[in-house]
Parts: C-alpha cells; structure tokens; sequence
C-alpha cells in the first residue's frame, strides 16, 4: 500500500480535526463498502485458485486418486477433500439451476 501525505490531499480545517486525535501517527482510511475489494481480485490468485480447484476435481472425477493430488499439488489430503467437497457441490448447484 502506498502512503499519501494527508496535508496533500486534505483540506487544513480537516487535517487539523484529525491531528487532535492521531497527531503524528500513522492513521488507515479504509475503502468504502461499495469499493472494497474481496481478497485475490488484485493480484489475480483468486481467479487462479478457481482454475486450480476445477482442474482438481476434473482430475479427481477422472480417477485421479487424492494422494496422487497431494503429491501433484502440494497439498494436504484435507485440503484436497475440502475442495472436491466444494467443487462437487459448485457443479451440484450448476446443475440444478440449468435444468
């Protein structure tokens, strides 16, 4: 995150509010809601883990067995199972709402 110097983007009579609160210490804006971002959007892993975990379970349909995903993967077999439970029942719901 890049910091911006609040005297550069903030009026005075504001700047001089905020400084009898948090004189000289550093002070986090958050985003509001309607801009806020979901984790992963920025970076792109988000998408990339969605790519992942379908691929996972493309595999494990096609008789990939779970430790074979580990090793293939690198990770644990609860992960494995948590996201073959998860894509089993994205696709599950898929299903349902086309037909």
């Amino acid at each position: 995150m890049k910091y911006v110097k609040a005297q550069d983007v903030l009026p005075e009579e504001i700047l001089k509010i905020i400084q009898k609160y948090v004189d000289g210490k550093y002070l986090y804006v958050p985003r509001k809601n309607e801009n806020h971002k979901a984790w992963g959007e920025n970076s792109g892993i988000r998408s990339s883990l969605k790519i992942r975990n379908a691929e996972i379970y493309k595999k494990y349909v096609e008789g990939t067995t779970i430790n074979e995903l580990t090793q293939e993967y690198y990770l644990s077999e609860k992960s494995i199972r948590r996201i073959i439970s998860q894509e089993k029942r994205l696709t599950h719901n898929h299903y349902r709402i086309i037909y």
